[in-house]
């Protein structure tokens, strides 16, 4: 299995950073890392998100798969790819970007709503569908996806917070995208902040790990 995939099942859980400079988005990284987390993801309507990309692949890649985030066309996934991405995530469907993604090795997360756009999207040859946004509909709507589409891997994003992403994993998902329940996009980053980070990550963490093996302990 590809290791950034694996690493997603693992952890459980995708960090957004989202309107991070490069510098603040490698301490955000490290702060994730000491927390727990294996795995982040940069979006690329971020200032300077390649350099971001870049740089936390470069320091942390052996122990983060670091991933791009609003990924809308096959070009700016290769790009991503190229600056370090293992992975890679969009809002919607675009075959184009899932085919680019896939002929690099990497893993593609596109984003779906219906059961239709969820088919069409794992017909396509996507690795996990990103259920986007989720935040209406919460967890029982993935535990009735999963009842006739069972086989596909999802990954509810948008709204699941320390509340509710126990829920989502009982649920049946995969994964949950974790955005500003997590990781805050305008607040200035000092150690405070970087303190309680690392310990809400461990929050998040100490969830997942029920969850690891595919069962709950």
């Amino acid at each position: 299995m590809n290791t950034a995939l694996t690493s997603i099942l693992d952890s459980k859980m995708v960090p957004i950073v989202r309107g991070q400079s490069p510098e603040d988005v490698l301490q955000i990284a490290r702060a994730l890392h000491e927390g727990g987390v294996q795995v982040i993801e940069i979006t690329l309507n971020s200032p300077g998100a390649l350099q971001s990309i870049e740089y936390v692949s470069q320091e942390l890649g052996d122990v983060m798969a670091v991933g791009a985030g609003t990924v809308l066309d096959p070009e700016s996934a290769r790009a991503a790819l190229l600056a370090g991405a293992s992975f890679i995530l969009s809002p919607s469907i675009n075959t184009e970007t899932i085919k680019m993604t896939k002929r690099y090795g990497a893993v593609s997360i596109p984003g779906a709503m219906t059961p239709t756009e969820i088919v069409t999207a794992f017909e396509s040859g996507c690795d996990i569908v990103k259920v986007f946004p989720v935040t209406t509909f919460g967890p029982n709507y993935i535990k009735d996806i999963k009842g006739p589409l069972g086989h596909i891997p999802l990954m509810p994003t948008g709204g699941v917070s320390l509340d509710n992403f126990e829920a989502y994993l009982k649920a049946g998902a995969v994964a949950c995208g974790l955005g500003s329940s997590l990781v805050q996009s305008t607040v200035q980053i000092d150690q405070s902040y970087l303190t309680d980070l690392k310990e809400k990550a461990r929050q998040f963490t100490l969830i997942a790990d029920q969850f690891k093996g595919g069962t709950t302990k």
